[in-house]
């Protein structure tokens, strides 16, 4: 997929009930916002319609009920979020940001330990 559409804050909870439980009918996902989140299921149901709409997801009609899969993968979405918040904030350079939270000592000890790992040994699937 090359476009990706914009997914609000509130839609992406959505999405990621739909990412680790796909395929998932419209009760299932009304059952775990409401009780992980209380949104009220007219909300929930309005969600899923909008991200129907942006093709962000599809659906089929069994029986009663709506099934939900992403069209959207996960990782697909996460790239183009983090790219953007570090352009956006960062001028696109991870650098900028480490920086920043080690300047404003956001950063704990074993966290900083972990970077230090991931620099060295690199954190690459595909080696």
């Amino acid at each position: 997929m090359n476009h990706l559409p914009q997914i609000s804050e509130a839609e992406y909870e959505v999405m990621k009930v739909l990412w680790k439980h796909a395929p998932i009918n419209t009760n299932e996902v009304t059952d775990m916002l409401t009780k992980t989140i209380g949104w009220n299921p007219k909300t929930i149901h309005t969600l899923l319609k909008r991200l129907a709409q942006k093709g962000a997801i599809t659906y089929e009609k069994e029986g009663r009920v709506f099934v939900y899969t992403p069209v959207v993968k996960e990782d697909e979405y996460l790239k183009k979020a983090n790219d953007h918040f570090l352009n956006r904030f960062y001028n696109g350079k991870i650098s900028s940001m480490v920086t920043n939270y080690m300047n404003n000592e956001q950063l704990e000890q074993d966290e900083l330990e972990e970077l230090r790992k991931l620099l060295l040994n690199g954190n690459r699937e595909d080696r």
